[in-house]
């Protein structure tokens, strides 16, 4: 299955974790701060990290942020399980670049739903053709997204978002559909969650004059214009 790196200082929770992995036929490593987390990465690069907020030393999304700095681990599909609780925390810990977020105490059954659903909508866009809306092209083989020559850095979850968007131009999505589309089945994601990605996707594009192309629809959701791209 996959290799996950668990980020936590609990040693009885990351055992917990570890227990649950290996159940499912992963192969968990553990690491008890970020200095051991960071050391883990560059050693052997895992198919997914499950991130620990409080950690000794750097904090989670400290350790986070440097993860997608680095083109080595940009794309590195991470879920944050935290015992921090409050919405203002969760859009800290998806701005920080978490692709989901879970709250503490947590269902060990949730998280091995999350762990399946993020390492699943890894594997089917390597066999897709690249897209191309005016001078924005996305290839799902390579996971790049360029402007004319020059790339583009998304994050993982905002590169299926921009994937399936310009899969779909023209076309309004609700929030609860691109939760079922982007998300799949992951049935516990709040619709909040969406305009936190839809933010940082049109960051992301903003350095090229391309963020106008993912347009709100005031009471209905979200479109990419193909009348918006130069």
């Amino acid at each position: 299955m996959g290799r996950v790196l668990v980020v936590e200082d609990e040693l009885a929770i990351a055992e917990l974790i570890a227990l649950h992995l290996r159940h499912e036929g992963h192969q968990p490593r553990m690491a008890a701060s970020a200095a051991e987390a960071l050391a883990a990465v560059t050693e052997q690069l895992p198919d997914l990290v499950i991130l620990d907020w409080m950690l000794p030393g750097d904090p989670g999304t400290t350790l986070l942020q440097r993860w997608r700095q680095d083109p080595r681990t940009k794309t590195l599909p991470v879920i944050m399980l935290t015992a921090r609780v409050q919405e203002s925390d969760k859009i800290r810990g998806l701005d920080a670049g978490a692709d989901d977020y879970l709250t503490k105490p947590f269902s060990p059954g949730e998280l091995m739903a999350r762990v399946r659903a993020l390492l699943r909508r890894r594997a089917p866009e390597a066999l897709e053709a690249a897209l191309q809306i005016g001078p924005l092209r996305l290839d799902p083989a390579a996971r790049r997204v360029y402007h004319l020559e020059t790339e583009l850095h998304l994050g993982p979850t905002e590169f299926r978002l921009l994937r399936f968007m310009m899969s779909h131009p023209e076309r309004v999505h609700t929030r609860a559909q691109l939760l079922d589309k982007v998300w799949g089945d992951h049935v516990f994601i709040e619709e909040r969650t969406v305009d936190v990605h839809i933010k940082r996707l049109r960051d992301a594009l903003s350095p090229a004059g391309c963020a106008e192309l993912i347009e709100t629809v005031r009471g209905s959701g979200y479109r990419l214009s193909q009348s918006q791209a130069g």
